[in-house]
């Protein structure tokens, strides 16, 4: 099979390669990726900024139909249309397996970093990992799950949204406009996004239409001034940080009322310096997570199957599997709203 392959370290080092459809143990399927979004994560593996063992086959936000089945395998048949969560590796018998949190069980390798992932004609997936994909919900549509049930889990899950919330999100890729929606189906009262000179382009236009109130560009106003001048004074209930950014975490901070929530998802590469006493005095409670789990997935499922998530310009930039060189080009230009490559579909 044709697959994606981060050969070595070191900036560039992709490679599409032939290499042998992987095996199933009793307790996996094998899956044909029929969809795949490339993920910011991707592009950092590309770039040699982000954790993983090479040689590795990278991407991780796929959908794909059931091929073959273990011996070991119940209530799953071969055509079974499906994604899956991250946590190849989990153990199921340690404490945070065994109470539903096995994103944090100490061998859990994430595929696409870990272990090979699915810009891939096929991928092996422990069946325990498996959600079932519901009929009006294309392939492509379920591929926005994974980084959908990252923010259910960090939003929904931790954080919360108390109906009427003032929520202000902090980037506009796409995981901030699939968040921007989860809150308004939550209740949200108003939403702000922040963003900056290249999301004003496209990124804007979407959340403006997906239900935010007001679209900040925070590398020409002073985001802050921005958010209380919007709130007249009183600040945010929540802000939820998807950009990674220390300045912009720094801001959001400072964005919260006193008692107000902030729910870190982005994941800084430099370290953030925290005004601790101001926070203390404020009493702000910070929520922090990490990957997703089975509730998330079913919820973004669910929300899809019942249109409550509009999928507009998510699904505009699709490629073919041999075609994945013009494909992370054009994520990187940051434009489109996500990027999708279709594993299925090479040329001979």
């Amino acid at each position: 099979m044709k697959a994606l392959v981060k050969t070595a370290k070191g900036p560039g080092n992709l490679m599409l390669k032939d290499v042998p459809i992987p095996s199933i143990s009793e307790n996996e399927v094998l899956i044909s990726v029929e969809a795949c979004g490339i993920c910011g994560t991707d592009l950092k593996i590309e770039q040699d900024t982000f954790a993983y063992i090479p040689p590795v086959i990278i991407g991780h936000e796929f959908s794909g139909i059931i091929q073959d089945i273990g011996p070991a395998v119940e209530n799953w048949n071969i055509g079974d249309r499906v994604v899956a969560e991250q946590h190849f590796g989990s153990c199921g018998y340690c404490e945070f397996c065994l109470t539903g949190r096995r994103q944090f069980c100490s061998k859990k390798r994430s595929p696409g970093y870990y272990s090979d992932g699915a810009f891939a004609e096929y991928i092996a997936i422990p069946a325990s990992l498996l959600h079932s994909i519901p009929e009006n919900v294309s392939m492509q549509e379920a591929a926005l799950i994974e980084p959908m049930a990252i923010a259910a889990s960090a939003v929904l899950g931790k954080a919360g949204v108390v109906p009427g919330d003032t929520v202000v999100i902090l980037g506009a890729g796409p995981i901030s406009l699939l968040t921007l929606q989860l809150v308004r189906q939550a209740g949200a009262g108003t939403v702000l996004l922040t963003g900056l000179e290249a999301d004003k382009k496209v990124r804007f236009g979407y959340a403006e239409a997906f239900g935010a109130d007001l679209c900040i560009q925070a590398d020409v106003v002073d985001p802050i001034l921005a958010v209380m001048d919007a709130t007249k004074g009183r600040g945010a209930d929540l802000v939820v940080d998807l950009s990674g950014s220390p300045p912009a975490i720094i801001s959001g901070l400072s964005m919260l009322h006193k008692n107000g929530r902030f729910c870190a998802v982005g994941l800084p590469q430099n370290p953030v310096t925290l005004p601790w006493a101001e926070l203390v005095l404020k009493a702000q409670t910070i929520f922090f997570s990490y990957s997703s789990d089975y509730p998330a997935w079913e919820l973004c499922l669910s929300l899809l199957s019942r249109k409550k998530i509009l999928t507009n310009g998510f699904l505009d930039n699709q490629f073919i599997l041999n075609d994945w060189k013009q494909a992370f080009q054009t994520a990187h230009a940051g434009e489109a709203l996500k990027v999708i490559i279709l594993p299925q579909k090479t040329k001979e």
